[in-house]
């Protein structure tokens, strides 16, 4: 099983954005963990990060028939990018839409999602766990379909 781990915009500036919010934790660190919580889960994964929207729409493009899953913390993209959404949509890849806050405790303009209605479930408010809490919902989706299939 192999899962692409897509950032988006200013995650590239986790450990000095906002650490009250964000965390101390920086991209490489939170990389590296996740590493490590993909051979625990018996997994193969591939981080990437960029803060260009067309960059993101690209890269979930070429995950068609490359990736069985995508998890996605696109930022504030989350909020504005219809591109993306429709990316996800067309590829139509098992994706889970993650964020390090609750969206949902913040400025009225986070509170909506454009990822939501194509993704198979969000995760928000547990700082950087929200990506493992992702990565095995998205494992244990992708294996019970196996099995009713």
């Amino acid at each position: 099983m192999k899962i692409l781990i897509i950032n988006g915009v200013n995650l590239n500036m986790l450990g000095i954005r906002e650490p009250d919010k964000y965390g101390s934790m920086t991209l490489k660190d939170l990389e590296k963990e996740l590493y490590a919580y993909s051979f625990e889960l018996g997994i193969n994964i591939e981080a990437f990060q960029s803060n260009h929207e067309g960059e993101i729409v690209e890269k979930i493009h070429n995950a068609k028939d490359n990736f069985d899953g995508i998890i996605i913390n696109a930022g504030a993209y989350t909020h504005t990018s219809i591109a993306i959404r429709d990316a996800l949509s067309a590829v139509d890849i098992p994706t889970v839409e993650v964020h390090i806050t609750n969206i949902y405790k913040r400025e009225e303009f986070r509170q909506h999602s454009y990822l939501a209605p194509v993704c198979i479930g969000q995760i928000s408010g547990f700082g950087i766990n929200s990506y493992k809490l992702g990565l095995k919902a998205v494992v244990d989706y992708l294996s019970d379909n196996k099995k009713n299939i």
